[in-house]
């Protein structure tokens, strides 16, 4: 008889390891940091030996758990190639998802290339819509959706909480800049859905002075982000769908104040479908895109 360590904590270990992070092993795993740190601890418990030190808020290897992550990381990846390989048959098909235009354009499609080649065999069908349909009456495998994370039926896997920010383009900011929120009364304003977004981030920052009511509106997310990229004016945008934008160069983001949006995005699945092969595969894919993208 094998004498191993339980499964669980030696991916929990891996991870925490190579994150050097509980927290961030707890998204990759999709389970609390408190569950990453008791799974850990029963790790060291198991061998007798501290794998972690930890000092204030940073984590690093013992000795000992710079010696055995080699292999146990070697071990995982083994097994890991070979569950693919015995279900690679299960999991070749379509697999049908709903998804929100704002968030297919600006988020998922850049993305989208690194699932087919980890994936080649699943074929994905994309359905484009601010509807949250049935699954069930119109043969949806899974869909994504922006709100409180609760729907009748389904399990709803946390993608990425909103924060909203002013953002513009560098062009427009170089005209008149925005070093205070008051500066804002130089510049249009553009409002996403919800429009009361203005004015309860300059409530946040307590600059009432600036009239939140004026501005282009837009319902949909690509478009306000696409007309703040152009120059037509200072946006309170979705940070997690303007993430590329950001990162680019398109847009900048002059203020340091953050406004938590009341919904969220979410990764919905009838529940009796949890465990099949073809939405396990895109759910771990995809909240694994999005624990980098908020890293």
């Amino acid at each position: 008889m094998r004498r191993l360590p339980p499964l669980t904590s030696l991916k929990a270990f891996e991870a925490a390891a190579r994150h050097q992070n509980f927290t961030r092993a707890a998204t990759e795993l999709h389970v609390t940091q408190a569950a990453i740190s008791h799974q850990v601890k029963q790790l060291e418990e198991w061998l007798g030996m501290k794998l972690f030190e930890r000092r204030g808020h940073a984590l690093t290897l013992t000795p000992d758990g710079r010696a055995y992550l080699p292999d146990v990381a070697e071990a995982l990846d083994r097994l890991t190639a070979a569950t693919e390989r015995l279900t690679s048959r299960t999991l070749a098909g379509p697999l049908r998802i709903t998804v929100l235009p704002s968030f297919a354009a600006k988020w998922l499609m850049p993305r989208l290339s690194r699932f087919h080649a980890a994936h080649p065999e699943i074929e994905l069908d994309l359905v484009s819509t601010e509807e949250s349909w049935d699954f069930s009456s119109k043969h949806f495998d899974l869909g994504i959706r922006l709100g409180h994370g609760r729907w009748s039926g389904l399990q709803a896997d946390l993608i990425a909480q909103e924060w909203l920010t002013p953002m513009c383009s560098p062009a427009l900011n170089a005209r008149k800049p925005l070093q205070m929120p008051s500066d804002l009364r130089q510049h249009p304003l553009l409002h996403d859905t919800p429009r009361d977004g203005w004015s309860r981030w300059l409530e946040l920052v307590e600059t009432p002075a600036v009239d939140a009511r004026k501005g282009s509106g837009f319902t949909d997310s690509s478009l306000a982000l696409q007309a703040a990229i152009d120059g037509h004016g200072v946006l309170l945008g979705r940070l997690f769908l303007a993430a590329d934008d950001i990162a680019a160069g398109r847009l900048l983001t002059p203020y340091r104040q953050r406004l938590k949006n009341d919904f969220s995005y979410w990764q919905v699945y009838p529940k009796a479908s949890a465990l099949k092969p073809r939405i396990m595969a895109f759910r771990s894919w995809l909240l694994a895109e999005a624990a980098t993208c908020q890293s």
